[in-house]
């Protein structure tokens, strides 16, 4: 999948959409890029002199990445918007700096009904950098 095709599968836009490219994608697994570059808004202020990615946008990245295996299981997904239930066992293990292109790997836990359970697990040149467990629902939008 690329850019385009992520936009017309997840709502976000700049600045928030966190996903460059889906590798791979099926009914049990998901593997995503990211490509972090110096000029990502956040990086302005976390931190000036020492530019790291902040934790909670790497798992955002999985989350948004994620949905690439959660439209498998609906019917007329771009009638669905996604959201986070539940976020566990997550773990930083290195920074994220710019230059760096993350790439997220989501293997589904379990499903039901329309909720999702995902264990994600993001990489930097094959280094483990972050993983955690991920519950997303997907809700019928109203607008639709």
């Amino acid at each position: 999948m690329d850019i385009y095709e992520i936009m017309e599968m997840l709502p976000h836009r700049y600045p928030f959409l966190l996903v460059d490219r889906i590798l791979e994608a099926d009914k049990e697994h998901v593997k995503a890029l990211k490509n972090v570059t110096f000029n990502e808004p956040f990086f302005q202020g976390h931190f000036p002199g020492k530019p790291v990615m902040p934790g909670v946008l790497i798992v955002e990245s999985m989350a948004q990445s994620a949905v690439a295996l959660i439209v498998n299981f609906i019917e007329s997904p771009k009638d669905y918007l996604f959201y986070f239930m539940k976020i566990d066992k997550v773990k930083f293990r290195k920074p994220v700096v710019p230059g760096d292109t993350l790439i997220h790997k989501i293997n589904l836990v379990k499903k039901r009904g329309t909720i999702v359970v995902v264990k994600g697990k993001s990489y930097v040149d094959d280094k483990l950098v972050c993983e955690g467990e991920l519950t997303a629902v997907a809700i019928k939008r109203e607008d639709k």
